[in-house]
């Protein structure tokens, strides 16, 4: 697999976790499961995009014949939080 595709299902992953928890954290910031888990997909995949934009060395998942941690970590982490943010920003004016 290229790592692209890597990135961007790891991105699409716990950006859906992050917009969940931003649902469960916080009552005012739910849309329901389903728009949880979608804003927040696509919160991640934006999230991980602009980090690795701005952070060019995170990009490279997949070298030679292992895998980064530390680089997958790092897309875990900007999906995660960009996913729980898009969600939370989302919720709080659909909610207001």
């Amino acid at each position: 697999m290229s790592p692209a595709i890597i990135n961007l299902i790891v991105q699409l992953v716990s950006g859906a976790v992050g917009g969940n928890a931003a649902g469960k954290v916080n009552r005012t910031f739910d849309l329901g499961t389903l728009a949880n888990t979608i804003v927040g997909a696509l919160g991640g995949v934006g999230g991980g995009y602009l980090l690795s934009t701005l952070l060019p060395n995170l990009i490279s998942t997949a070298e030679g014949a292992g895998f980064d941690v530390a680089s997958i970590a790092s897309q875990v982490v900007g999906g995660g939080v960009a996913g729980l943010v898009v969600t939370a920003i989302i919720g709080a004016i659909k909610n207001r």
